[in-house]
């Protein structure tokens, strides 16, 4: 801990951390957490917008439609973001990208902030996708800048940062929401646009820091700027090892240049990379945390806790979710990415299934919805230091520079997609399945994190401590049935 923190503050890395989480994923998680307390207040303000122009109520389904759309656009937007990333970063460089990124979030909060004047609903639906885009753009390469900043030995606990500044965005939305601070009717608007006082700031302060120092070297060829940019954040030093390893990347650059999205997905040398990941992203969407975090006041209420301490026990899981993903970024390299994820998700499974049974039970004693409360912490705390905490790490380990900003596009594009799917379908679907299967619906759920541990156990290399190449090597040694992709390759070229 004393060293972590030492080789953290030596020079300006953990103010850069810093910097790079309230502009990056903190503002795509506080206006995920951040939209339901103002949701009566905007539907209200439809309303009413409606009637000033038309001098009549506006039916009920359009009303149902514009809100659908002020969700959904949101998530559109992020997916546009993220597509934009390699464009973005390979263009501009990480500093101006993120920048930038802070810039277009600005203008979504002014956005925002004049559509309640304007009598405007459409100019919400404008924000929302501003939002959604600098979320989808800021998240991507808040990862991206992060995991190439760091030293080998910290490269884990300082990627899983972005995860934090994500959950913590999530609280500060749940907690200007509530009424005692801005969740009120006049102020809905207001609530909205608090990110963007971190985003000036980032704008302020984010160009007297150094830009990516793998960027600099590997892709500029810089290795004085790139010399210069490691002692500016981790202290002085000669950093010979960190300079000959990304060297021993450019030199593999050299014969494989940056390549595109579809490039990517065409190469059998990467496949490994891209299943892994589109495994571990569809389970972490399909696990049961999407549907908990939306519908946590349903679950407590229908777990019988008392309406008026559902609130309370919200807050109290984001805060909890909070301090394990900082427990995570203490124990990432310690333990490894791969025992926290399979490990992670193996207890989820479990914790679900046991809440299924506290669930089918909870009025056979009243201390059974309490049993419930804390399987349900159990199942975010798995989440959040194991596959939850693992996945931003794990995407910046196992693809070297070549491949990373196309990945970064895939990845994202997958994570954006199923937001999208789950914005418009996980209402109606939770909800049938509840009203099906009653509290045997996390069974599914159980099943999805099942499958997570097994592959991840199985098929995942440990990353911990090892180059870039390294990790590459191991996924190319990765056979299935005495065969690997490479050696179907080969097999393939010779015929």
């Amino acid at each position: 801990m004393d060293t972590l923190l030492q080789q953290l503050t030596r020079g300006n890395a953990l103010f850069l951390i810093i910097i790079l989480g309230i502009g990056g994923s903190f503002q795509s998680g506080y206006h995920i957490g951040g939209l339901s307390s103002p949701s009566p207040y905007i539907k209200r303000f439809i309303n009413s917008s409606w009637y000033d122009r038309y001098e009549e109520p506006p039916p009920p389904q359009t009303v149902t439609m514009i809100w659908s759309l002020i969700v959904s656009m949101y998530a559109v937007g992020g997916l546009f973001g993220a597509v934009s990333v390699r464009f973005m970063a390979d263009m501009m460089g990480r500093k101006k990208a993120m920048m930038c990124n802070s810039v277009i979030a600005v203008v979504a909060a002014g956005v925002m902030l004049t559509s309640k004047s304007a009598n405007s609903y459409e100019m919400i639906i404008v924000a929302r996708i501003l939002y959604g885009y600098s979320a989808g753009l800021g998240t991507s390469i808040h990862a991206l800048y992060l995991g190439e900043i760091s030293p080998r030995n910290i490269r884990g606990t300082v990627t899983q940062s972005v995860a934090t500044f994500g959950s913590l965005g999530k609280l500060f939305g749940q907690f200007f929401g509530l009424s005692e601070i801005l969740g009120r009717e006049e102020l809905w608007n207001i609530v909205l646009c608090v990110p963007a006082f971190f985003s000036v700031v980032q704008l302020i302060v984010l160009p007297f820091l150094p830009e990516a120092p793998r960027y600099i070297f590997i892709e500029k060829g810089d290795e004085k700027a790139c010399k210069k940019a490691l002692q500016s954040l981790w202290g002085q030093g000669d950093y010979k090892q960190e300079m000959d390893e990304m060297l021993a990347e450019q030199v593999a650059i050299e014969a494989a240049p940056l390549r595109s999205p579809l490039q990517v997905l065409r190469d059998r040398t990467v496949r490994w990379q891209l299943l892994t990941m589109a495994v571990i992203y569809t389970c972490n969407q399909m696990s049961g945390m999407s549907a908990i975090t939306t519908f946590s006041f349903d679950i407590f209420l229908k777990a019988g806790i008392p309406r008026d301490k559902i609130r309370y026990v919200s807050l109290g899981l984001g805060v909890c979710e909070i301090i394990t993903y900082i427990s995570c970024g203490l124990l990432i390299e310690h333990t490894g990415r791969k025992p926290l994820t399979w490990g992670g998700y193996c207890i989820m499974s479990a914790s679900l299934v046991f809440t299924t049974v506290t669930l089918t039970l909870k009025d056979s004693s009243y201390w059974v919805p309490y049993i419930t409360i804390g399987l349900i912490i159990v199942f975010v705390i798995c989440f959040c230091i194991g596959p939850g905490g693992t996945t931003s790490t794990l995407t910046n380990e196992i693809f070297t520079q070549s491949d990373r900003t196309a990945a970064y596009v895939l990845t994202g594009f997958q994570r954006w997609f199923f937001f999208i799917i789950l914005s418009l379908m996980l209402h109606t679907v939770f909800d049938l399945s509840q009203n099906a299967l009653e509290s045997y619906c996390f069974v599914v759920f159980a099943c999805i994190c099942l499958l997570g541990s097994l592959y991840t156990f199985f098929l995942l290399p440990e990353t911990k401590g090892k180059t870039l190449l390294e990790i590459a090597e191991e996924f190319k040694a990765i056979t299935v049935c005495g065969k690997s992709f490479i050696e179907k390759k080969r097999m393939e070229t010779k015929l």
